[in-house]
């Protein structure tokens, strides 16, 4: 009767898992919904073209988007000794810590057991006077004679294994792995935020150069205005008020000067941290207006070039990790198979323990176990689960049109900024006569000190002016270079 309802149960279980079996945990691909468009429009010199990509530049190689030879020395110290990327890179070892977790979580697993016990049992227990009347058994020898207390010994192998039926430990290294692919992309994201700030820092350093150079040429303009003044006072032609006020225009931008200078030494300080040493002098190049930073073509920029950005990367692998995730969660619903197995040898006696073949031991056993009953607790991470994909598939999403507006927004100041430049250039130029016209002037009583000062000032704004554009322009370069993805190859 009793092996009638062994083989019920076990019947019972077996059409379970049939059951279970034929229930299909493959879920339908994650239709994000998400089309870039082929171009941006709104522009006519920001034309996309998405199948013609032969000519672009390989924007993740950063040293052939840079041309200035001593940046490229800046940014290669920097990937080195840069703080962040180092706790980037460390970040990246924990997550890869995780898919070697994972890595044989499907294969079953094998150990050695060696142990050594003694138990003493009551005079007054079944196994007790069991144990006692085993001497006096004619059936035993004096070898299997039973002590007591009574040692054992044992040494072998023993394993455990989960037969992942439902493909739960699958999902489990495929999130292992995508979360660890995300965590790269971060790191890349790293590196290439530090490209960009080294690079803007650095021309903000070129930049503060030229503005040096040019508050000094002006101080040499006003001082040369000043000593006229100064000599037509000696003939009458002009008073002290003007001199008064050309002075106060020269102690002006002396200030001015210090206070660039100033700043020159703060931007200097930000590059050195940024490259992850203490203060040292910058060798940097001379900014000009008219070189390009870059050989990226503003026009023909294809959509597909947004795939480098990795950010976009990384929300694509969390989204895949988190995908995992919710089948896995599906899976513990159904019933999990476990293989549990030791071989080895086992004695009460030390010196009979590798007898072969009486000492010999074994043990198999096997567990099918479905939830049944209080399952709240698998409810509530298959919950989680689906949330937690949803707000990842969300985030992907925001991620690439974001990246999608970032970059046409960029493409348009870049022409606005150029237009910008020619026009201010042609102010530059139009106030640079007019200083030495209001001299020539101011010479033959033709025009006042006023008028000087005035020009002067006027002249010395659109310079600072102009080259503010310049600096603005190469901003947007850089800041298209991480628009597109960067470089961290």
């Amino acid at each position: 009767m009793r092996t009638y309802f062994v083989e019920g149960v076990v019947g019972v279980l077996i059409g379970l898992l049939l059951v279970c079996s034929s229930c299909s945990t493959k879920e339908k691909a994650l239709r994000t919904g998400i089309q870039m468009p082929a171009q941006y429009q709104g522009h006519a010199s920001i034309t996309i073209d998405s199948t013609n990509q032969t000519n672009m530049p390989s924007v993740e190689k950063w040293k052939t988007f840079f041309t200035d030879s001593n940046l490229v020395r800046l940014i290669d110290s920097g990937l080195v000794n840069n703080f962040d990327v180092q706790i980037a890179y460390q970040r990246v070892m924990q997550t890869r810590a995780g898919v070697q977790f994972t890595k044989g979580i499907r294969m079953p697993n094998l150990g050695i057991n060696l142990s050594a016990g003694q138990r003493r049992y009551g005079d007054y227990t079944i196994d007790g006077v069991g144990n006692y009347d085993t001497k006096f058994s004619p059936n035993l020898n004096d070898k299997q004679q039973l002590p007591n207390p009574i040692p054992d010994y044992y040494a072998g192998i023993y394993s455990s294994w989960e037969i992942d039926i439902w493909g739960r430990l699958k999902n489990k290294r495929r999130a292992a792995l995508s979360r660890f692919l995300a965590g790269e992309q971060g790191r890349n994201l790293v590196i290439t935020n530090l490209i960009a700030e080294i690079s803007s820092t650095y021309y903000s350093l070129m930049v503060l150069d030229q503005e040096l150079h040019i508050i000094e040429e002006n101080i040499k303009l006003q001082e040369s205005a000043l000593a006229i003044v100064e000599a037509q006072k000696e003939t009458g032609k002009s008073n002290e008020l003007a001199i008064e006020l050309l002075s106060a225009q020269v102690l002006n931008a002396k200030t001015l000067l210090l206070d660039v200078k100033q700043s020159i030494i703060k931007e200097e300080n930000t590059l050195n941290f940024l490259l992850g040493r203490y203060p040292a002098p910058i060798v940097r190049s001379s900014f000009q207006a008219s070189t390009e930073i870059s050989k990226i073509p503003v026009t023909g920029i294809p959509s597909d070039m947004l795939a480098n950005r990795p950010d976009i990367k990384a929300a694509e692998y969390e989204l895949r990790a988190q995908r995992a995730d919710l089948k896995a969660a599906k899976a513990a619903f159904y019933p999990s198979l476990t293989l549990n197995g030791n071989l080895g040898y086992q004695s009460f006696n030390a010196a009979l323990l590798f007898e072969s073949p009486a000492s010999i031991a074994y043990n198999i056993a096997g567990g099918l176990m479905l939830p049944l009953i209080n399952r709240r607790a698998l409810k509530a991470d298959l919950m989680l689960s689906k949330a937690a994909q949803q707000e990842a598939y969300l985030n992907y999403e925001k991620t690439i049109v974001k990246s999608f507006i970032e970059v046409y927004q960029l493409t348009q100041q870049l022409d606005n900024y150029k237009l910008m430049q020619e026009l201010k250039s042609e102010q530059v130029k139009v106030l640079e006569r007019s200083v030495s016209t209001s001299k020539d002037l101011f010479a033959y009583n033709r025009a006042s000190y006023l008028e000087i000062i005035t020009v002067q000032q006027n002249y010395l704004s659109s310079q600072i002016e102009f080259l503010d554009i310049n600096y603005q322009r190469t901003l947007t370069h850089i800041h298209l270079y991480k628009a597109l993805g960067g470089g961290w190859k």
